[in-house]
């Protein structure tokens, strides 16, 4: 009894606890909501720009006030491209300050910012970047600026690109796992299996991987030679020679313009404004200027144009705000279509693919969708083999010079852990089964003749029905798409050329586009799938699931190892996916 009454107690105080926590949340978020106020801009401001946070397609939902404390927060690609467009228009904004250096963005992310920023520029304002060290990203996105400064004990990293590969080979024959890959013949250059069977790339991935950097390095040198007036000879012999290692010599490169603290940038961005130098700036984030407003002179419409967005690996089923899980996102594409008001789509695509079911299912759906209303791709960093496949239909297919894309293929792995089990741990296994296939597939015992058989069948099966798909939907020859396909990765510079891209531009000329092909001139944007509420984020921290943008925050640029090891545990069945996780810095 005395134990009875002694848990009972516990359990009662611990059900307290967890209200009293969840009613001071609640209060936090009411609070929070109620307090929130319109931002206030006074002239000659400058809108600073830092992005020292992992930039996503789209501006997540803001976290929980009761646990944000002192986390970045962070503004989506979406909304940074719509206020620089806003701030080219403020007549209260009088210039952008980039204050960068660890860039945590991909490259044809960091290139529309780019363009945007290159727009804004013909408006007459001025845009000045600083940093104390300029990351390689960091320095493309900074040269775009009318002036570029350099703190003098600082430094500026060129070097051209690096594409590097993870390998497991070695380790899983030490733990004695094998793993089975069953590709279709021919698909030499779908490496997405080499790292379980080989120690470096092969022939074949090597040659699509220097191609594709190579392109990636070539827009970036054109862009930066344009900008500070140096020949792409000059720019590569500076990479080379890690010119930008020491800030003096970056600025008799002519890399950077002046070797400035940064009280000396503030009267520098003083002067720019007309003002009188006194040590500091007046200056509004970008994370406060989005929630500021100008006058919109547009008349009211109730017309929309969609943008899905698809970011992050294709699964079965439900899904995270990272993934896209086909469950969740057919009810956000069949909203599109069923709502009279929504007169065209864009499908914004940031995506290695995944399972090659659920690409299926949702390619089902954009096709029914395609049938309604005009659909128009848009791809960001990379929209390759999934990312592709559900998107192959579209109207128009728009991308970035340095967007990778391609990789038509697909592939299976099947590990067998027997060794692990018996040798290294000295577990056995044993089965009674009604049918000769009933245990199949068995991650204990490799597979026989049998189903290896099946398995190439089903993926050879599946690899062609991939490129007949990718023929109907761009107009071509089957036989064209596979000589393009067997998994290869193309660069945007590239696939423009091959017809797997249509046309150069970001997401706002993806929203162009899909525009006049409803013929439309004044309309609302309405994004997709709906992000979770603070409440439902309560929920997931009740539950023991933190949202990625904490996880992000908290690694920061050492998330992208978080995120290899996490995609490997999705590695389920067939995958229509990137040959493998590309960190190209």
């Amino acid at each position: 009894m005395k134990d009875f009454l002694k848990f009972t107690l516990a359990s009662i105080i611990g059900c307290l606890v967890v209200l009293l926590v969840l009613f001071f949340m609640t209060a936090g978020i009411i609070a929070s909501l109620s307090k929130e106020k319109t931002v206030q801009v006074a002239s000659q401001s400058i809108l600073e720009i830092k992005l020292n946070y992992p930039v996503s397609d789209r501006t997540p939902m803001a976290p929980v006030p009761f646990f944000s404390g002192d986390l970045i927060m962070p503004v989506g690609l979406n909304d940074i491209l719509k206020n620089i467009e806003k701030a080219e228009k403020d007549t209260r904004i009088s210039g952008i300050f980039l204050n960068i250096s660890m860039l945590q963005a991909g490259m044809a992310t960091t290139t529309e910012i780019r363009n945007a920023l290159e727009k804004f520029k013909k408006s007459g304002k001025f845009i000045y970047a600083y940093s104390e060290r300029y990351t390689q990203k960091a320095y493309y996105l900074a040269s775009v600026a009318d002036k570029i400064f350099l703190n003098p004990m600082g430094s500026l990293e060129f070097k051209g690109l690096n594409a590097q590969v993870m390998f497991y080979k070695n380790l899983l024959e030490k733990v004695e796992v094998e793993v089975q890959i069953i590709r279709p013949e021919g698909n030499k250059y779908k490496s997405a299996v080499e790292p379980f069977f080989l120690d470096q790339m092969s022939p074949a991935s090597r040659e699509q991987t220097e191609k594709y950097i190579t392109a990636i390095w070539g827009s970036m040198l054109e862009e930066i030679s344009l900008a500070r007036q140096l020949t792409t000879d000059e720019l590569n012999k500076m990479a080379d020679e890690l010119t930008g290692l020491d800030a003096e010599r970056a600025l008799q490169a002519n890399l950077v313009d002046e070797l400035y603290y940064i009280d000396q940038v503030y009267d520098a961005l003083d002067e720019a404004t007309g003002k009188t130098p006194d040590g500091k700036i007046t200056s509004i984030l970008l994370a406060k200027y989005r929630k500021t407003t100008i006058a919109d002179k547009k008349p009211y419409t109730a017309d929309k144009i969609a943008v899905i967005y698809a970011s992050g690996n294709i699964v079965d089923g439900k899904a995270d705000e990272t993934t896209v899980g086909s469950a969740d996102f057919i009810k956000a594409i069949r909203k599109a279509r069923m709502d009279d008001q929504i007169k065209a789509v864009v499908l914004r695509v940031n995506s290695p693919g995944g399972s090659v079911v659920a690409s299926d299912v949702i390619l089902r759906e954009m096709r029914l969708l395609k049938n309604a209303k005009p659909v128009i791709a848009s791809y960001g960093d990379v929209a390759a083999s999934g990312g592709y496949y559900i998107s192959c239909f579209a109207d128009t297919i728009v991308a970035m010079p340095n967007s990778i894309t391609g990789s038509i293929g697909i592939f299976g792995l099947f590990p067998n852990m027997k060794g692990l089990l018996n040798n290294k741990t000295g577990i056995t296994t044993d089965q009674v089964s009604t049918n000769t296939n009933s245990g199949f597939p068995d991650v204990f015992n490799p597979l026989n003749d049998f189903e290896m058989h099946e398995l190439q069948r089903n993926v050879t099966d599946g690899y062609h029905n991939f490129t007949a798909l990718v023929a109907e939907g761009r107009g071509m020859q089957q036989e064209e798409v596979d000589r393009i396909g067997q998994g290869r990765v193309w660069a945007g510079k590239d696939a423009i050329t091959l017809g797997l891209v249509d046309v150069f531009g970001g997401l706002n000329e993806a929203i162009r586009i899909a525009a006049l092909a409803a013929n439309l001139e004044n309309y609302k944007i309405r994004e997709l799938p709906d992000l979770k509420d603070p409440f439902e984020q309560v929920m997931d921290m009740i539950s023991g699931n933190p949202s990625e943008e904490l996880l992000q925050n908290v690694l920061g640029m050492h998330y992208s190892w978080f995120s290899i090891l996490k995609n490997i545990e999705t590695l389920e069945g067939i995958q229509a996916r990137m040959p493998y996780e590309i960190i190209i810095h």
